[in-house]
């Protein structure tokens, strides 16, 4: 409830003649552990407190794009099609669900997103995508809409590897290649003019980042590169990385580049500040939150 109340606090920017919200898609909790890799827990537990199942607090940060006549929700969050067990599992809240958080955030309704983007299909940035109705049945969450995935991303989805194969649940883009509603793109493609999805490996071969650029700014979403602010230090980087090496390889591009152009920074799973600006100082980074 933390990050919703806080999300909800900001305010609506502008990049140009484009609107930017951050919609809040579920809080959940992960095993620290596996946040931080080989990062000693004596380490992390500093800024990241874990509960007594060494669980870190998590949210889902989804990006939303008003411009060029449509209006567009990058990232679904974690959904609510979870049973009571895996609520329990993975310290999922019972808090505003994405619908509700799209209205108090934007005003609009499911129905009036036209534009769905995935930069990746693990169960945490596409569990929204679907729900259940009311006759339990799963059907897309935003019915108007055109989803938008990579076809590598789509195809590795469907023949996962040993290591994250329990992050992919079909349930969440299936029911879209059945209704027609998905589309297949390119490791790289532009969703509107100025915003692009970049393919950057680590987090697996296919994740990709959002990148908006607009009016002499830039706004880069990490995705899973960066998942929180916790892990801005280079070599701080999940056990769930499928690339470790290319995800600390990737960190050295583009984190020195944030600080140096100024980009604001959003941070997907970050639990209190999704937005921030960078600076470094001696090859170290630190986030300064952002308010418009």
């Amino acid at each position: 409830m933390r990050s919703f109340v806080n999300a909800l606090l900001n305010k609506a920017m502008q990049f140009g003649d484009y609107r930017v919200e951050v919609v809040p898609g579920g809080e959940f909790r992960l095993d620290g552990g596996a946040m931080f890799g080989v990062v000693p827990r004596a380490l992390w537990q500093r800024v990241a407190p874990p509960d007594e199942l060494n669980r870190v607090t998590l949210n889902a940060n989804c990006l939303f794009v008003e411009a060029a006549g449509e209006r567009v929700l990058v990232e679904t969050g974690m959904g609510d099609k979870w049973t009571e067990r895996q609520r329990q599992m993975y310290g999922v809240s019972s808090g505003p669900s994405l619908a509700e958080s799209l209205r108090a955030r934007t005003g609009l309704r499911p129905e009036d997103v036209t534009i769905v983007v995935n930069t990746h299909l693990h169960f945490d940035h596409a569990g929204g995508n679907t729900r259940l109705d009311e006759e339990g049945r799963v059907v897309p969450t935003f019915p108007n809409a055109r989803y938008f995935v990579s076809r590598s991303e789509y195809e590795h989805a469907e023949s996962p590897h040993e290591r994250d194969r329990a992050s992919y649940l079909s349930e969440n883009w299936r029911p879209l290649a059945e209704s027609g509603q998905l589309e297949l793109k390119e490791d790289e493609y532009e969703v509107v003019p100025g915003l692009r999805m970049e393919n950057v490996p680590g987090h697996s071969r296919t994740m990709q980042c959002v990148k908006l650029e607009r009016a002499g700014r830039t706004l880069y979403g990490f995705a899973d590169l960066v998942p929180t602010r916790a892990h801005l230090p280079v070599a701080w980087v999940m056990g769930y990385d499928l690339y470790p090496v290319e995800t600390v390889e990737a960190k050295r591009r583009l984190l020195p580049a944030a600080a140096r152009e100024g980009w604001l920074c959003l941070f997907y799973h970050d639990p209190a500040e999704p937005l921030a600006r960078l600076s470094e100082e001696g090859g170290k980074f630190s986030a300064s939150p952002f308010h418009e």
